[in-house]
């Protein structure tokens, strides 16, 4: 009580003095500057973020509004100012802003109308919304802070050729790994026509209405097939679960992006090893010597080697040596496919 009378106190004096128990003293504004200093920064931390989630520039924030008690404290309207560039609004009292706002608002959700013109009330998401791609990566879908409804989708394609179905794991989260995410939900989309890797071209869609309920939906472009699931994200996560991803999420920024690195070079290494291993198992025999088959198994077993580490670049460089020696035997083939597709056809044939 004696330290919150005296920080009341020394918004309008220069010092004051301050008794506790026994002990007495004299308080400066200077000293309580100083102390108050790594609390002020945190909160000037807070405001660069909020500004940046919205896309716009300090220098397009037109007007400033104090909330809470504290925000009476000179040092603490004199940071805002120098942050934003302006003077912050004080003639609205700090602590009656909280109570207006949610006043405000109730009444426009009631459907009440305003003089002065109509009020835009947006919720927005508080965390992204994603789904698991190759490596145990988390793709983000709806960036966290978009208004709310929003709908937002994104094409994807196989992994493997011949493949008929796909996973979707719905995630949410700011992290990169998914180990590092909320999992959401889990459906498949099942039927894709068989074809080369790459080839299909899945279209996920996510969507979140009025009400925060998100449905994703996933489906086949060619073939039109679809699947679908919805759920509630913000069922079971507290705020304070809210605010410890985002911090999370913050801390760990740097070790998160060289881990998401690792794991996209080691995909794009898995993806070239099988299409390499199973050209060689349909065409190696027939189309390579013994020395070359050699040379290609030596770098696929260093690229395989190098995929247990951690190594992001190594794996990176070994990729595409492994790229450049099988060059000439992906020639090959399609020079062999070409040529067993024309034989014994003659050229009216082929125009036809």
């Amino acid at each position: 009580q004696a330290a919150c009378s005296a920080k009341e106190a020394l918004t309008d004096a220069e010092s004051v003095e301050v008794a506790y128990g026994e002990w007495r003293g004299t308080l400066t504004r200077e000293a309580l500057n100083a102390l108050i200093e790594p609390m002020v920064a945190r909160s000037l931390k807070a405001c660069r973020r909020a500004v940046r989630d919205t896309g716009i520039e300090l220098e397009e924030v037109e007007a400033v509004v104090m909330v809470g008690g504290s925000t009476r404290v000179p040092r603490v309207r004199e940071a805002v100012a120098e942050l934003f560039g302006r003077q912050p609004l004080t003639e609205i009292d700090p602590d009656q802003v909280v109570a207006i706002g949610a006043a405000i608002q109730a009444d426009t959700l009631a459907g009440n109308k305003r003089d002065g013109g109509e009020l835009l009330l947006l919720d927005v998401i508080p965390l992204s919304l994603g789904l698991e791609t190759m490596g145990g990566l988390m793709e983000k879908v709806i960036p966290r802070n978009t208004t709310i409804p929003v709908a937002r989708g994104q094409e994807f394609t196989t992994y493997k050729d011949g493949q008929t179905a796909m996973k979707i794991h719905v995630l949410q989260g700011e992290r990169e790994l998914i180990s590092d995410c909320r999992s959401l939900a889990r459906f498949e989309l099942r039927g894709i026509p068989p074809m080369v890797a790459g080839a299909a071209k899945i279209r996920v869609t996510f969507q979140v209405d009025a009400d925060g309920l998100l449905s994703v939906s996933a489906r086949e472009m060619g073939s039109g097939i679809e699947s679908s699931i919805q759920v509630k994200p913000s069922y079971g996560l507290t705020d304070d679960e809210v605010t410890r991803m985002l911090k999370d999420s913050f801390e760990y920024a740097g070790d998160d992006k060289v881990a998401r690195v690792l794991r996209e070079h080691q995909v794009d290494a898995e993806r070239l090893l099988e299409a390499v291993q199973g050209a060689l198992d349909a065409d190696g025999e027939r189309l390579l010597d013994e020395e070359e088959r050699l040379v290609i198994n030596l770098q696929m077993d260093q690229l395989r080697e190098l995929m247990q580490g951690t190594d992001g670049y190594a794996i990176e460089q070994q990729t595409k040596r492994l790229s450049q020696v099988t060059d000439a035997f992906a020639a090959r083939r399609l020079d062999s496919t070409v040529k067993a597709a024309l034989a014994g056809r003659n050229l009216n044939e082929i125009e036809e």
